[in-house]
């Protein structure tokens, strides 16, 4: 029985040193596995951030236009006088009373420029926009009286700048849509500025303004660019006078001024880029 005893005792005491060693031997290993650094983690700072770039469209992209967006438009502009209601050319001897030149007409040269245009929408459907360019033309006098004193049927007068800013109220039909077709009525203002006379001739030119009405659409082709095609018609007379220089030699030894009145009536073609704020 003693003996039983000692051997019980003996045979705890060998198991529990066998656990202790055990114990001993995982408990480094699993120490350093807990405080070993993690390769392979991504600091906080290089995780995507979602951005999205100025050339891209993204989930957090806005489609089409609509209320409070502000659109800066670069375009290529074509201005083409359509010179309507063109038979006011008149002319006047040393001072005299201006006589009606029969069937002499004048006429305005086209011209293309760049052209800078601003638009916000007010609503959803509903924009304004102001454009802004200058053209140079050249005008010259045709047929007529006039082609009977100069021997010519055309007389070149001069040149000028027209800078016509144009003020538009549009209406969109598909706000919120890549493809956005509008219509719009507005008002235009004429300065004719930096003119050039012909042969000595001395040229001037009174402001003028009226109505216009234009269509075209925009189309959003990626991110916040869209590109934009227009058609303005603007309904603008023109009141022009000239004197001095080749004009006197038509009478000889006297001062002759010439006066025109007609309708220019530009057709504004433009077609460009827009970014949309």
């Amino acid at each position: 029985m003693v003996k039983f005893r000692s051997f019980l005792t003996a045979t705890v005491a060998g198991v529990a040193a066998l656990t202790g060693a055990a114990q001993a031997q995982t408990a480094v290993p699993n120490a350093a596995y807990v405080n070993a650094p993690v390769m392979n983690r991504i600091p906080d700072a290089q995780k995507p951030s979602g951005h999205c770039g100025i050339f891209e469209t993204c989930a957090s992209t806005k489609i089409g236009l609509s209320k409070g967006d502000i659109m800066i438009r670069l375009s290529g502009v074509g201005v083409l006088p359509q010179d309507r209601d063109n038979h006011g050319v008149s002319a006047s001897v040393n001072g005299g009373a201006y006589a009606h030149l029969n069937g002499t007409r004048t006429s305005t040269t086209n011209q293309a420029m760049p052209e800078l245009t601003v638009e916000y929408f007010i609503t959803n459907n509903l924009s304004v926009d102001l454009i802004a360019t200058s053209t140079r033309h050249e005008v010259s006098a045709e047929g007529g009286t006039l082609a009977g004193l100069t021997g010519s049927h055309k007389t070149d007068i001069g040149s000028a700048w027209v800078l016509p800013p144009t003020l538009t109220f549009a209406w969109h039909f598909r706000p919120n849509k890549r493809f956005n077709p509008y219509v719009g009525v507005g008002a235009t203002a004429m300065w004719f500025h930096n003119m050039h006379g012909a042969d000595g001739i001395k040229l001037n030119s009174g402001f003028t303004g009226g109505p216009s009405v234009n269509v075209g659409f925009d189309y959003q082709i990626v991110g916040n660019w869209f590109f934009n095609a227009d058609v303005k018609q603007m309904f603008v007379r023109m009141h022009a006078w000239g004197k001095g220089g080749a004009l006197d030699s038509l009478v000889a030894g006297s001062t002759v001024r010439v006066k025109a009145h007609e309708s220019l009536d530009p057709t504004v073609v433009s077609a460009g880029i827009a970014y949309r704020f």
